[in-house]
């Protein structure tokens, strides 16, 4: 794995359209010639996912990875309804804007890879590729129902051993591949340290856009939005341990791109951390394919 570190990205904060404060980590500067790389995060988590892969990726063009609002350091909504995909595509348009962004390679993980999808029918001029990690048109429920078990609803680690021994408990079947350092750095996205306590790095009324979603009839598909990425490179992610992302949603992915290109993660579930040195070169490689084209 590749080691994360401190101090080498820019804060920058920018106001949403209702005035909300955001936050997104600007790695790099911005390259002639090169695109940008728009990372978006899952569900509950934020731009501290990324870290890894945006270190990697900086020396040869800028990477941007935005808190949505509730998450990491961008402001809560005092209206947890604002939780919703269409705020928050409406928040990633204006940061791009705001940022001086015209086109990006998106990397989009779960809930960031419904926003990649979704952005190709309300700004398909942004899109210059897409890479949708461990998430596709079709969501499998078992999946979404594990995350709500226990999202919002974990105890509070009194340090960071605690909170590397309890992302260990629940997690480890899925990733049996990691190093208690991979988990260090995945506690180090998930808890914000204040005043000497570690608190959710997400607004707990976040659980509360979980709470009408039943579990029991399959969930809505998403092949108009994945058809709608038709005109630029796509890139799908999977870990093998995917709960989330079936190999057969893959599959009939690829049946409607036959130029997908395909990267099955070992020993990660969902959502490959991005971490590896393997899933960094092909993500570089289709980076600069998507650039070419």
């Amino acid at each position: 794995m590749v080691d994360a570190g401190e101090g080498a990205f820019e804060s920058r904060f920018v106001t949403a359209s209702d005035g909300l404060r955001l936050h997104a980590r600007l790695y790099g500067r911005p390259v002639a010639g090169r695109l940008p790389v728009l990372c978006l995060a899952g569900l509950s988590r934020n731009s501290g996912d990324f870290d890894v892969i945006a270190r990697a990726l900086a020396p040869e063009r800028q990477v941007i990875a935005l808190d949505y609002r509730g998450r990491g350091l961008s402001a809560s909504d005092p209206d947890w309804r604002n939780y919703a995909l269409p705020v928050e595509l409406d928040d990633m348009l204006t940061v791009t804007t705001v940022l001086g962004v015209a086109r990006a390679v998106f990397l989009g993980t779960s809930r960031g890879g419904l926003l990649t999808m979704m952005t190709s029918a309300v700004r398909p001029s942004l899109l210059a590729g897409a890479i949708l990690n461990d998430i596709g048109p079709v969501i499998e429920g078992a999946g979404l129902a594990r995350i709500k078990s226990y999202l919002g609803r974990l105890p509070a680690p009194a340090n960071w051993d605690e909170a590397v021994a309890l992302l260990k408990s629940i997690g480890q079947s899925r990733f049996p591949v990691l190093t208690d350092a991979d988990w260090r750095g995945q506690a180090g996205s998930i808890w914000l340290e204040r005043e000497g306590r570690l608190v959710a790095a997400f607004d707990p009324s976040l659980t509360k856009t979980l709470d009408s979603v039943s579990f029991d009839r399959p969930m809505p598909t998403l092949w108009p939005q994945f058809d709608g990425l038709a005109g630029v490179p796509v890139m799908v992610i999977r870990g093998e341990h995917s709960d989330i992302l079936s190999a057969a949603t893959v599959g009939a992915m690829a049946d409607r791109r036959p130029d997908l290109d395909v990267l099955t993660v070992p020993g990660q579930g969902h959502a490959p951390l991005l971490t590896d040195t393997a899933s960094i070169g092909r993500i570089q490689t289709f980076i600069r394919r998507a650039e070419a084209a």
